[in-house]
């Protein structure tokens, strides 16, 4: 009985446990997933939908966009009203919640805008009826002066109109101050402008790329470089989505401010003329001001745009990379100029790139700029190529920039350096090029720029008003001898000059005299070009001043005295390089300046030894010089004295601002010693002539005795020479090289060139130039 029993509980169990087999089964069943082909099918209706929804949702910013503009050009640029555009129909309005799909779309409108809500694509605002149609209704770019050139790439919307033009001031302006650029002078704006512009005008000054392009004209993906560059700079902030259905943005964060271009309009226009360095253009203007003590030097000078200027910030340094320098690069003159010269065509090659649609004039202007504020002095570059100018003063922070112009003396310019930093940045730049260090334990430097010109800087507190430069700019085209002679300059007579260069022919000794800034070092060049080429010559100075033409180049050793390095080291002295000199078996000796006894000594000890001799030295007069070189410090005896012939002596006339050739005197020996002066021309200032007072007695005497010459035969040589240089001045032939070549055949066939000038025939038939 228990058997059965247990049999029939066995048998119940099995057919449950199939029972619930059978229900899982079924279960199991009602939950599998459908057939392949349906599953793609759902798939794909879902992404119709997707797409279908995106297209209102770029149709809805469209719109609002278009209003947007519309909006805006109703506000600057007034227009007639058209006819209004026909509403669009209503749509059937969505049930309360939505779809899905309109809650995605959204929340992707809110995220395009920045916005924490936004209106339904059905529910985008219609244009007003007033406003013009949306391809009529960009803003106007902003109004340039008539002078400047027109812009060649689109115009820039929503910029905001320029500042009105300051009423005229007698003051010389402040940096804040401004007025309207004139001629050529313009903002370098370009692509990086239009597209800030652009964002200034915008909503929550914030644009999609897609509608940036579309209203600056430049593609996606330069304004999206550009942005990053500028979000580098804290100017711009790119947004890059996470929704899949939004599209990355630009914003701009950082206003700048538009530049001054300064222009300063006295009572009376004296002078005005045009600059140009490395493309950089600049005008230059002097105003007769009642309420200035003297003329201003008015100089407005072409500039970036106020974005473009944070963009060039980038290129500085990226220029900075990808061009590399080396430490000599940096102080040879030579290869520093091949440097310029790269990094020049590099920067226009970066700019290309990066703003290929700016046009080439503006590029190099771009160019012109780096290049000034990485191998030069920034905007006083533009000072430094004005060759009106040889003095160039900056006094402090606080003051003006001074200059001195060669025709109308000292002048405060409109041209400031920001702070004292930079200032000391600008001297220090100039220390590291010429070997030199200025610092507050070493506040004082005597420094040369590569191009030659002095400077000396003091910082902070030496000088109480503030770190100063002084730079003594030389003439970048050396002044010759019929420049002397010219009416424009009337430095000396015809007659004086062709004395000089008899002199200098059959190797006199001359000493140039005069007084700061007078000429002294231009005179001595001048009559060293006329040193036959036969002859090596040996030239000392502290600072390369001379340039001699080309014929005499291949025989000249010029040397340079150097300063001590940091520790005290390594100085060499005009002293040192004198001794030198007279180991080099010279004919001609060139000496910068005589300053000190030893120089003194070794200077007359050549001319002792028969070599010819040219220096300067400061005094006003022949017999001031003569006292000088008998008197302490220098203290030269009497009777070394005798081995000099000449004295020329340079004077500037302050209140007129010329340079004349006071006196040429020779000297002569007396009894007991004595040295006797007798001057042979002098200058009279009152109706600015040139007077001769005596014969030559100790020159015509020397040369008498050495050549042969008879003395009407030496007057008469001087009369030949008098003919060739009126004739090359009648030629124009102002050129340092050209008179070179004349001096060169002169010396070969004297003959040739007396006659060409006795029968006036044109220098270039001489020359043999087509």
């Amino acid at each position: 009985m228990k058997k059965k029993t247990a049999a029939k509980k066995g048998t119940a169990g099995k057919q449950a446990a199939k029972a619930r087999a059978a229900s899982g089964a079924t279960r199991a069943k009602s939950h599998a997933p459908a057939h392949p082909a349906t599953h793609a099918h759902h798939v794909k209706k879902i992404r119709k939908e997707i797409h279908r929804a995106r297209k209102e949702l770029d149709k809805a910013r469209r719109k609002i966009l278009e209003a947007a503009a519309t909006a805006k050009a109703a506000a600057q640029v007034p227009v007639p009203a058209p006819a209004p555009l026909p509403a669009p129909a209503p749509k059937p309005a969505q049930k309360a919640g939505g779809s899905p799909i309109d809650a995605l779309k959204k929340i992707s409108l809110g995220i395009s805008f920045g916005k924490k809500t936004a209106p339904a694509p059905s529910a985008a605002p219609t244009p007003a009826p007033a406003a013009a149609p949306v391809a009529e209704a960009k803003p106007s770019a902003e109004p340039k002066p008539a002078e400047a050139p027109a812009p060649s790439t689109a115009p820039k919307p929503g910029k905001k109109a320029a500042a009105e033009k300051q009423p005229k001031t007698a003051a010389v302006p402040a940096p804040e101050e401004a007025t309207e650029p004139k001629k050529g002078v313009l903002f370098v704006e370009s692509p990086v402008d239009r597209m800030c512009y652009a964002l200034e005008n915008a909503p929550g000054n914030e644009m999609m790329l897609e509608a940036l392009a579309a209203e600056t004209g430049v593609d996606v993906a330069s304004l999206e470089r550009i942005g990053k560059i500028l979000q580098e700079e804290d100017v711009c902030e790119m947004i890059y989505p996470v929704n899949v259905f939004s599209k990355p943005s630009i914003r701009l964060v950082a206003k700048q401010q538009k530049k001054a271009l300064r222009h300063f309009e006295g009572d009376k226009l004296l002078s005005s003329y045009s600059l140009e360095e490395s493309g950089v253009p600049a005008n230059v203007e002097i105003w007769e001001a009642r309420s200035e003590a003297r003329p201003v030097y008015s100089i407005v000078v072409s500039a970036a745009g106020p974005y473009t200027e944070m963009f060039l910030n980038y290129l500085r340094d990226a220029m900075a990379r990808e061009v590399p320098v080396l430490t000599e690069e940096i102080t040879d003159p030579k290869k520093l100029a091949k440097l310029k010269g790269r990094f020049y065509a590099a920067s226009q090659a970066k700019l290309a790139e990066e703003l290929g649609s700016l046009v080439e004039d503006k590029r190099n202007m771009l160019a012109g700029m780096l290049l000034h504020r990485m191998y030069g002095l920034g905007e006083i570059e533009l000072l430094m190529a004005d060759n009106w100018l040889e003095e160039i003063g900056i006094n402090s922070a606080t003051e003006p920039i001074g200059v001195y112009h060669k025709k109308f003396g000292w002048l405060k310019t409109t041209m400031r350096i920001p702070s004292e930093e930079e200032i000391y940045n600008y001297a220090s730049q100039i220390g590291r090029k010429a070997g030199r260090d200025i610092t507050l334990l070493n506040p004082l430097m005597d420094a040369n720029l590569l191009t030659g010109d002095r400077v000396a800087a003091t910082l902070f507190p030496i000088s109480s008003s503030g770190n100063t430069i002084t730079i003594r700019r030389f003439a970048r085209v050396p002044w010759t001898i019929t420049d002397f002679i010219s009416p424009a300059l009337n430095t000396m007579s015809v007659e004086m000059a062709a004395f000089l260069w008899l002199c200098v022919q059959y190797e006199i000794n001359i000493m140039v005299a005069g007084g700061t800034a007078s000429g002294k070092t231009s005179a001595l060049n001048t009559i060293s070009a006329l040193t036959p080429a036969s002859q090596r010559i040996v030239s000392v100075e502290d600072t390369r001043e001379l340039n001699l033409p080309k014929y005499l180049r291949w025989n000249w050793i010029p040397l340079t005295t150097r300063g001590p390095n940091p520790e005290g080291k390594g100085e060499v002295e005009m002293l040192d390089l004198t001794v030198a000199a007279l180991r080099m078996r010279p004919d001609r000796v060139i000496v910068g300046e005589v300053r000190r006894k030893r120089e003194a000594e070794v200077l007359f000890e050549a001319m002792h030894t028969g070599h010819a001799v040219y220096s300067t030295l400061h005094a006003d007069n022949a017999v001031q010089a003569i006292r000088r070189l008998n008197e302490a410090p220098i203290e030269i005896p009497k009777t070394e004295l005798d081995a000099l012939h000449l004295m020329m002596v340079q004077y500037r006339d302050r209140r007129k601002g010329i340079r004349r050739t006071y006196e040429i005197t020779e000297l002569t020996s007396a009894s007991g010693g004595e040295v006797v002066l007798n001057p042979l021309y002098k200058w009279r200032p009152r109706d600015d002539t040139f007077e001769k007072r005596n014969d030559s007695l100790r020159v015509f005497g020397e040369l008498n005795m050495h050549t042969g010459m008879t003395v009407d035969e030496i007057k008469s040589d001087i009369g030949e020479k008098q003919k060739v240089l009126e004739w090359m001045l009648e030629n124009k032939v102002t050129d340092i090289d050209k008179v070179g070549e004349v001096m060169n055949i002169y010396y070969k066939e004297p003959d040739s060139v007396v006659s060409a000038a006795k029968k006036k025939t044109p220098v270039a038939e001489l020359l043999g130039e087509k």
